[in-house]
């Protein structure tokens, strides 16, 4: 194709083709494309297909010297570019938001990029851990931050808790597979009650909207915590017909292992490397990975999108269990120690029986309720995937490097010696 003249017009290329022209990984460009509006604005398809010209090549290329190069985080970028505080017209700015179980990793990233680009009227930091709320008031000591110790198996606490709140997030579970395996009770009681709790609530209390957080556990459950979680999305989904003709909605965000969250392997391996072992249940092992930046972000703008009865998968890479333990320590032997029970080779997020609701879009996939009586949802842009579709970790088409994966972790290798970064700019390596 020739330009008027007479030069050779490059092709525009898709976002996997700008990732690999750029060395950027696709899902920070996406978040890029978000924080930088105005700035990095590709064109799109009639489809909605994101495409990359030379200047928008050149746009990625300006942030990645900035963020990358320079160490200039999201918000000094944004100022060395001339834009404007995203987030001023956000939905959640000047609005009152809880989150349960709001001291966790991702309570704690939650809080620092809502505080940080929204501006809420009130945060609500919902938890029952007295010690980890202490500690979380001395690194956030915001005037509009409510630290309210409570528990989302006591009804009548949430009810106090949920009073005037416009948005929730339910963040709040009992996650360790082998704690719920041999405390299967507890389990039940925190995932399942606790989600009928937050639902009748929410509702009473005239909640606008409620994103809970799932797990690919949830999808195909072989433990009871994917069991339990399983439930409780079938109840948040449920919750809109509950609502009826009220104000509350209710969906669901299912991801995978979060890169460096507590009860990670990722510190585990960090911890046993000095061992000079790494265990290794299966060499087959995959996993999906996201950060916690990328799972922040990725919720906040779904509150903008919600009908209710969603459950919404993000786009994210999978990882060998092996190039894991390898990108933290080489230097290491990795020794089979067998698969726990309850655990699985390879996780799935969207299961072959829900292909056929399930729609596709650039960053995601969306699988729409059985049934929405409240009202039909405005699904705009989604492809239906084809019948047999499943999204898992092992057929994932996104794999991490090696390299990569000591990006993402903020790992960096130095001859022989591998370390740790003290300290990392938000926005940085984070996504």
């Amino acid at each position: 194709m020739n330009n008027n003249n007479g030069k050779k017009q490059k092709k525009a290329l898709t976002i996997r083709e700008a990732s690999l022209e750029t060395g950027i990984p696709v899902y920070t460009i996406r978040l890029w494309e978000k924080e930088f509006n105005g700035f990095l604005s590709p064109k799109r398809t009639d489809g909605g297909q994101r495409r990359f010209d030379a200047s928008s090549v050149k746009d990625i290329l300006r942030l990645k010297e900035l963020i990358y190069g320079k160490g200039f985080s999201i918000v000094g970028a944004r100022k060395a570019l001339g834009i404007k505080n995203a987030g001023q017209d956000h939905i959640l700015k000047g609005k009152t938001i809880l989150i349960t179980g709001g001291t966790g990793s991702f309570g704690k990233k939650f809080t620092e990029i809502v505080l940080k680009k929204y501006k809420p009227k009130r945060l609500i930091i919902l938890s029952r851990d007295e010690l980890k709320q202490y500690e979380m008031a001395q690194q956030f000591n915001d005037p509009c931050i409510r630290y309210f110790l409570g528990d989302v198996r006591d009804r009548y606490r949430l009810n106090r808790a949920f009073y005037d709140v416009d948005y929730v997030v339910h963040a709040a579970a009992l996650k360790q597979v082998p704690a719920a395996e041999y405390n299967p009770f507890e389990a039940v009681k925190t995932n399942i009650m606790g989600a009928e709790n937050i639902i009748n609530v929410s509702i009473d209390q005239g909640i606008k909207r409620v994103i809970a957080l799932s797990t690919d556990k949830a999808a195909n459950p072989v433990n009871l915590y994917g069991a339990t979680k399983l439930c409780s999305d079938k109840l948040f989904i449920g919750g809109n017909s509950y609502a009826g003709g009220r104000i509350s909605r209710f969906s669901v965000v299912r991801y995978g292992n979060v890169l460096g969250s507590r009860g990670s392997v990722v510190p585990f391996f960090m911890k046993v490397r000095e061992s000079g072992v790494i265990p290794i249940t299966d060499v087959r092992m995959t996993r999906f990975w996201i950060t916690l930046e990328h799972a922040v972000e990725f919720v906040i703008r779904k509150f903008e999108i919600m009908q209710g009865g969603e459950i919404y998968v993000p786009k994210i890479p999978s990882t060998k269990i092996t190039d894991l333990a390898e990108a933290i320590a080489p230097e290491c032997e990795q020794k089979i120690v067998g698969i726990r029970p309850g655990e699985k080779l390879h996780e799935i997020m969207v299961p072959e029986d829900d292909a056929r609701k399930t729609l596709e879009y650039d960053d995601s996939f969306l699988i729409r309720p059985e049934f929405s009586d409240w009202g039909i949802g405005n699904w705009k842009g989604g492809r239906s995937v084809p019948d047999g579709f499943r999204y898992s970790s092992d057929t994932n088409t996104w794999w991490l490097t090696v390299e990569e994966i000591r990006e993402l972790i903020g790992i960096k290798q130095d001859a022989s010696m591998i370390y740790q970064e003290e300290e990392l700019p938000v926005g940085a390596h984070a996504n």
